[in-house]
């Protein structure tokens, strides 16, 4: 252990400049955010889902300033551990009154770990757990939330008030008065029959939340021991001015607005930590890493995943093994059952049919992380020489990443401690979900058991609905998912269909959607191959039907519900409407929820 004096000015001056790195960091970080209202009220959306793009860039950008800073004016990479050490301590003095401390020390980490060698982090040097509490800081520029204490009466002229407080400028709302009355209607509506006790309450976070064309009111209904979560959407009308498009109540619907299939809030938080424990308290269930995640803030995600999964290997004993469900042929997957996690690798080597390499793989990952989710793709958690313990593995599965992705593996006590590693070079981690076409054989399965029939038709059509709906939204995103085939898509805990093989996602925009030629003869009919002429960007959505409608039942829902999908018209159209500049509403939340506005067109 090094002595803990702090009487190195260089220790200082390198936790300094560390900490100023941090803070240029989160000031833009938080001024891009704040910015988000101005495009909100002006309508800016394509200017909107570029900020979000650009921001998700940010974090890189001020590590590698930060590490060329400590090269160039201290020599970092060559200072004596000892001075490290010190570097350390001034860091977590620095960081005494600040507001962003938890999101510092990650920044800390990751500039540390591109300087030091790998053998340098451990608890000495990098923060392996949190220094600094997070709890009760309080900023200095406005309160994290704003309490409103109404009786049923005054609730409409509450909730109008509330909504004023947010001072969104532009042209107004279009119909305040009526929009407050009707949140209040449905907030009395929840409360029905139950007494109001002394301290009812509505608590709402002082930060719009934006996304795409939607801002969102996010807080909590407290009355006596209950406390209800709720979110209201805020939309633009054909006059962009604003209105109140539903009432969202409870921690399902709030799981579906900060889902990880969806694109990044923009919102201007000075105490981040303050407001995702505000966050935790609506939905308890969810992982504060996902939290951070859905904040913008995907790298303190990542550290509190993998303290969690840290943590969780040491309160298990259950192995990882290969994923269930049918083998893909660009990546490998594997899980710990009893973690919610999947773990997917890059294999070294392709199948014929697969034209792909390893960087065109990983560009069709960062594509959809920058990209709007709509729901309909899962998030990934990307890391890079990651370390299990080998005794965790079964030996088939380090069999298989030796046979398929051997670049990949790296066994060995790389800590020299005596316990054996697996470090995987690269891999990305997703939220495990049902393959569809497992949630589909269960289907099939009970369709043979007449007591079951009824409950498997209706598992079989919400399947088949939601991967058309599925497909749909992505659409209307500029997304084509390229392999459509159920295997690709999983059912969420909440039932929604999401996609999650990405290696052959293209932009819509990129395709040429064509209708397969008439045949010119016998031979052309009967012949195996195609006897036209078929560009690498060419799509015959006619030809997807013979891969997804096998079965009776599968096809009678699907072309009750979604025939369009093999329709090259469907696709052309969306197609030409994406390059006129359109962009259409995919909001978290069912046509069902929607407060009826007379003259509002709405696209899902």
């Amino acid at each position: 252990m090094f002595p803990q004096r702090l009487d190195s000015p260089l220790a200082y001056d390198i936790a300094r400049a560390m900490r100023d790195g941090f803070d240029r960091h989160y000031r833009l970080f938080r001024a891009e955010s704040a910015r988000a209202k101005h495009r909100f009220e002006t309508a800016d959306w394509h200017g909107q889902q570029r900020a979000q793009r650009e921001r998700i860039e940010f974090y890189d950008l001020r590590v590698g300033e930060a590490v060329a800073r400590l090269e160039k004016e201290f020599k970092a990479g060559d200072q004596p551990m000892a001075v490290w050490h010190q570097v350390k301590l001034h860091f977590i003095g620095l960081l005494v009154d600040h507001h962003q401390p938890e999101l510092a020390e990650t920044f800390f980490n990751s500039v540390t770990t591109k300087i030091l060698h790998r053998a340098y982090f451990q608890n000495d040097f990098i923060f392996v757990r949190p220094a600094i509490s997070t709890e009760y800081i309080e900023p200095r520029d406005a309160p994290t939330y704003r309490a409103y204490y109404p009786s049923a009466d005054s609730l409409p002229d509450t909730v109008r008030t509330m909504l004023q407080d947010f001072r969104l400028q532009g042209r107004g709302h279009a119909h305040l008065e009526r929009d407050a009355a009707r949140v209040a209607t449905a907030i009395l509506g929840r409360f029905h029959q139950v007494k109001l006790r002394a301290n009812f309450q509505v608590q709402v976070l002082s930060g719009l939340f934006y996304r795409n064309k939607g801002a969102y009111v996010v807080g909590k209904i407290i009355n006596g021991f209950t406390e209800l979560p709720f979110a209201l959407p805020i939309l633009h009308d054909a006059d962009n001015r604003f209105y109140v498009d539903a009432a969202l109540f409870g921690e399902e619907d709030l799981q579906m607005l900060f889902s990880f299939a969806r694109a990044y809030f923009m919102v201007d938080m000075e105490v981040p930590s303050a407001y995702v424990q505000f966050l935790c308290s609506l939905m308890p269930k969810k992982p504060r890493a996902e939290i951070y995640n859905a904040l913008g803030l995907a790298k303190q995600g990542k550290t509190l995943f993998y303290r969690d999964f840290l943590k969780h290997l040491a309160y298990s004993s259950d192995r990882f093994r290969s994923a269930p469900g049918i083998r893909g042929m660009v990546m490998l997957v594997f899980d710990l059952p009893s973690f919610p996690y999947v773990f997917k690798v890059i294999r070294d080597f392709y199948p014929p049919q697969k034209d792909t390499t390893r960087e065109q793989v990983k560009g069709k990952y960062l594509l959809v992380k920058q990209h709007d989710r709509v729901g309909r793709m899962a998030d990934t958690l990307e890391y890079s020489n990651v370390g299990f313990p080998l005794d965790r593995f079964e030996p088939a599965l380090i069999e298989e990443i030796r046979q398929f992705a051997p670049s990949q593996l790296e066994i060995g006590d790389r800590d020299g401690n005596g316990e054996m590693e697996v470090v995987l070079k690269h891999c990305y981690i997703e939220r495990r979900m049902i393959p569809l076409n497992i949630y589909l054989q269960e289907a099939f399965d009970l369709l043979e058991q007449p007591e079951h029939a009824h409950r498997a038709r209706k598992q079989l059509e919400h399947a088949v609905i939601e991967y058309g709906n599925a497909i749909k939204d992505m659409v209307a995103a500029n997304i084509f998912p390229g392999d459509m085939l159920w295997k690709n898509f999983g059912v969420t805990r909440g039932g929604k269909v999401v996609f999650y093989d990405y290696d052959e996602i293209e932009y819509l925009t990129d395709c040429n959607f064509r209708k397969v030629p008439a045949p010119r003869t016998e031979e052309d009919e009967m012949s195996a191959e195609a006897w036209y002429a078929v560009g690498p960007r060419d799509v015959f959505p006619e030809t997807f039907g013979p891969f997804l409608l096998g079965h009776p039942a599968v096809r009678e829902a699907f072309m009750a519900h979604h025939a369009d999908l093999l329709d090259a018209a469907f696709w052309q159209s969306h197609k030409e409407r994406i390059q006129a500049g359109q962009i259409l509403d995919v909001f978290p939340y069912d046509e069902a929820q929607r407060f009826r506005h007379a003259g509002h067109e709405t696209h899902f």
